[in-house]
């Protein structure tokens, strides 16, 4: 079977995770990177333009997070609305129903990690301090 995205075989609903070719797997990468969650987040409460998102990601250079957004767009979990005016234009970026599906799930996800952030840290520190010895 051919990988190329014009090839709706590599479609199908029943794909296998497990396989490296499973579309399913790219999806996951693409929500759970780490800018991916940030924006979904973001998003999630209400639309933002480009700087504003920016600055509620933090951190984030314009690059990656412009190939972030089009990812999230080529996905469908973003929506792009391009609004012209005076200024110039203004770009806005908001959830569709299926990145607000998507972002409840992420957020799940986000907010067990800092529930459990302690948790963590303290397995850091067992760890480091048992590879030091």
């Amino acid at each position: 079977m051919s990988v190329s995205p014009s090839n709706p075989e590599r479609f199908k609903p029943n794909a296998n995770q497990a396989l490296a070719q499973c579309p399913s797997r790219l999806i996951l990468e693409h929500v759970t990177s780490r800018w991916g969650v940030m924006v979904l987040a973001a998003l999630f409460d209400r639309p933002h333009r480009f700087s504003e998102l920016r600055r509620a990601t933090g951190g984030v250079t314009e690059k990656v997070l412009t190939q972030t957004l089009q990812t999230l767009e080529r996905d469908g979990f973003v929506r792009r609305d391009v609004q012209s005016g005076t200024p110039p234009l203004r770009v806005d970026y908001s959830l569709t129903d299926l990145g607000k599906e998507a972002a409840e799930q992420v957020s799940g996800l986000a907010r067990w990690a800092k529930r459990r952030m302690d948790q963590v840290l303290t397995a850091h520190a067992a760890y480091d301090e048992s590879k030091s010895l």
